[in-house]
């Protein structure tokens, strides 16, 4: 049986060099389909699909955050937490700079520049998760304590959307 071949981004450098088990996924990029193309592709939950945030506070200083693919990050919540005044989405050519990635492709793993990771608390309730690759249509899963491990988040409550009310009461 033959193996398919999957592209070595940065990202799979950081993970087989952090000597992570993951598992390549391709799937046909669709623009402006997010998480929801990506996990229908799949045959997974949307929830269990980690999407890559790029945004930056009111002082232009980037940071990533992760978020349950189904659910939105209340940047009002996120300010608070930092003490800021406001967060927002970089522009998809900042974030383009900022990740060394494409917008629809970033990855937290291997960034060109090194950035503040923030993660969805309820994010390690979950003992798998899909999280970009670091190439549009090329997602990895892995397990989420991995993903603790790598990239050492701060855990946040800042989610979002109708699944919120279900997945976290801290």
């Amino acid at each position: 049986m033959s193996k398919e071949t999957y592209p070595v981004t940065p990202a799979v450098r950081v993970l087989r060099q952090a000597r992570v088990a993951f598992t390549p996924h391709l799937y046909v990029y669709e623009a402006h389909g997010g998480t929801a193309v990506s996990a229908q592709a799949l045959g997974i939950d949307e929830h269990m699909v980690v999407k890559t945030l790029i945004m930056e506070d009111d002082g232009k200083k980037p940071l990533i955050v992760l978020m349950h693919g189904d659910c939105e990050v209340s940047t009002k919540q996120l300010a608070r937490f930092l003490h800021v005044k406001t967060v927002q989405p970089c522009a998809p050519e900042t974030a383009d700079k900022h990740s060394g990635y494409q917008v629809g492709g970033t990855s937290p793993f291997g960034t060109r520049k090194k950035m503040p990771v923030y993660m969805e608390r309820s994010i390690t309730d979950l003992p798998e998760v899909y999280i970009n690759g670091g190439k549009r249509g090329f997602l990895v899963s892995l397990a989420s304590a991995e993903l603790v491990r790598v990239l050492q988040p701060v855990p946040v409550n800042v989610a979002t959307g109708d699944r919120v009310a279900g997945i976290s009461q801290y």
